[in-house]
């Protein structure tokens, strides 16, 4: 019989302080956030039961995709069942008593790293790549050396005792992450119009010319908006080639269905990783960018 222990319990990658855990608490405030270390083992808890949902990161709006996770979703057997998009602020921190003038390097993920690049050269540290954000935080915390600094949240540095040398470090202020909610069993929106959903799938064409032009054909033909197309080589070959792609609406609705069919007919694989309502930030987004109403094709 299965226990009551996944019920409220979320599972994300990271230590306590990271963007993942901040993204699972907005999102599940009510549950208790479950940190481990690896991408692996956060997948592993929702397919083991030990936990309800895992918060993954897939890609961000500066550093460009999480590559990881492209890799571990398909092997995965697990079911994108939501989207959060999380705006992310880097702090740069330190050991009470340091400061700018002592700090030498900054230790953060790769990612971080990346999206703080300009400030980062601006101060003249030296980027120092570990496992997380947070625990980068919690290195800076443990060894005590006023030349090492952290990029991580307000709340790594909460947590871990840090004082923050310098706040919103990140080069753009556009910085978001995207990240996934998972989950061991499929539970897809239902169609509504009033509702935007996402639809999620993975697949690879056949080796015929112009194989993936045909099989995106039927999106452009029958009106369905692809939002996210990404490749990614398999099997340790450049002949092996697997797409991820977002598409705007729901596989029961007649044009996707249609679209759906097309791509299977030049496909070797087709896999829906899931249907789900898409995030008010995507939707608020879509609204911001679109043109006033009168003002295409005015000549002004």
């Amino acid at each position: 019989m299965p226990t009551e222990r996944p019920a409220s319990r979320i599972a994300y990658q990271g230590e306590p302080g990271a963007n993942s855990h901040i993204a699972a608490a907005e999102v599940y405030p009510d549950f208790e956030p479950v940190a481990h270390p690896t991408f692996e083992d956060a997948l592993a808890a929702v397919k083991s039961g030990d936990v309800l949902y895992a918060m993954i990161p897939i890609e961000n709006s500066v550093a460009g995709r999480v590559a990881d996770i492209h890799h571990l979703l398909p092997n995965a057997n697990l079911y994108i069942v939501g989207e959060h998009f999380l705006r992310v602020r880097h702090q740069l921190m330190a050991v009470p008593g340091a400061s700018l003038e002592t700090i030498k390097k900054a230790m953060s993920h790769t990612q971080a790293l990346g999206q703080c690049r300009k400030t980062l050269r601006t101060l003249g540290l030296t980027p120092v790549p570990e496992a997380d954000t947070a625990g980068s935080a919690r290195l800076v915390a443990e060894q005590n050396d006023p030349t090492l600094a952290a990029i991580a949240t307000s709340l790594a540095a909460e947590i871990y005792g840090l004082k923050v040398l310098r706040s919103d470090i990140e080069d753009e202020a556009h910085n978001t992450t995207r990240f996934l909610i998972l989950a061991k069993d499929p539970d897809d929106a239902e169609p509504d119009e009033d509702q935007p959903v996402i639809t999620t799938f993975l697949f690879r064409v056949r080796n015929v010319p112009a194989a993936l032009y045909k099989a995106l054909g039927g999106f452009a033909t029958n009106g369905v908006n692809m939002t996210k197309l990404e490749s990614y080589q398999l099997e340790g070959t450049f002949n092996a080639t697997m797409f991820h792609a977002d598409i705007e609406g729901h596989p029961a609705e007649r044009p996707v269905q249609l679209a759906l069919e097309e791509l299977s007919f030049f496909s070797n694989e087709v896999r829906v990783l899931g249907t789900y309502p898409a995030s008010p930030y995507r939707i608020e987004a879509a609204r911001a960018a679109a043109p006033p109403i009168g003002t295409i094709g005015n000549g002004r």
